[in-house]
Order: structure tokens, then C-alpha cells, then sequence
């Protein structure tokens, strides 16, 4: 698990650089710049890793074809929908993206389409997360 800790607090970095620099990035006529930008700096930075990183294994682009497009996809769902999320209701709205990300992710891909194990205390915490979207919901409703 610590590593796994490690790991996910690298990604929780990572992200919260990438808001940082979605919001403080000006927003011009064609208003997926940034995106754009960060997502080519970003795919340098997989280059150098990959080189960096490399290992014994064959490469094989031809049998990931549909998977590569399916993630690539993914991704541009994700930061299209982080633009709109933080461009109209700023960095404090991530803990909704985070939850829902949460649902979808282990229970849509883990638990329903990899047949991963998922136990009691896992349930616990997952009805945790969606409550914490209930609590946000009504400090949001209350505060106005």
C-alpha cells in the first residue's frame, strides 16, 4: 500500500500543477491553448521518461491501437471537462471531479469491467466519498 500511496500522491501533485496552471492561465480568443500547450509538454516529458524508463520488453503499438485510442479519448473528456470546470466554477469544485472519478473508476473499470475485488471497507469509504459530494452539495446550497 505505501506504494501505491506514493504513487497516488505523485498523480495528486501532477494534477494539482495542472490546475494551478489552468487557472492562472489567460483565457484568449481560442480558449484550449493551454490545454493544447500543456498537453504537448506533456507528451515531451512522456518521451524523455520513456527513454529514461525504458525496459526489456518488445514494443508493440500495433496491438494497443484501440486501447491507445480509447485513452487518448479519455484524457481528451478529462481535460476538456477539467477546462469547464475550473474556468466556470474554479479548484474547489475538484473534490466533486474527484469523487465522481472515484465512482466511475472503481466501480465502472475495477469492479464491473476488470472483475477486480472490491470488500466491505472499500464500500464503507465509497459511501463515504459520496457523501462528502452530498455535504459539498449542501454547503454550495447553503452558502447562497
Amino acid at each position: 500500500m505505501s506504494k501505491a500511496l506514493l504513487f497516488a500522491g505523485l498523480a495528486a501533485l501532477g494534477n494539482a500543477l495542472f490546475v494551478f496552471g489552468q487557472r492562472r492561465s489567460s483565457i484568449a480568443n481560442n480558449s484550449f491553448s493551454y490545454l493544447t500547450g500543456a498537453v504537448f509538454i506533456a507528451a515531451a516529458f512522456f518521451a524523455l521518461a520513456a527513454v529514461a524508463l525504458r525496459t526489456q520488453q518488445e514494443i508493440n503499438l500495433t496491438g494497443n491501437v484501440v486501447t491507445t485510442i480509447v485513452g487518448g479519448a479519455g484524457l481528451f473528456i478529462t481535460l476538456i471537462g477539467f477546462y469547464f470546470l475550473y474556468s466556470q466554477y474554479g479548484a474547489v469544485y475538484y473534490g466533486i471531479y474527484a469523487v465522481l472519478s472515484i465512482i466511475a473508476t472503481t466501480i465502472g473499470v475495477g469492479v464491473l469491467i476488470f472483475r477486480e475485488s472490491f470488500n466491505q471497507y472499500q464500500i464503507v469509504a465509497l459511501i463515504l466519498a459520496i457523501l462528502a459530494i452530498v455535504m459539498f452539495s449542501l454547503g454550495e446550497t447553503l452558502a447562497k
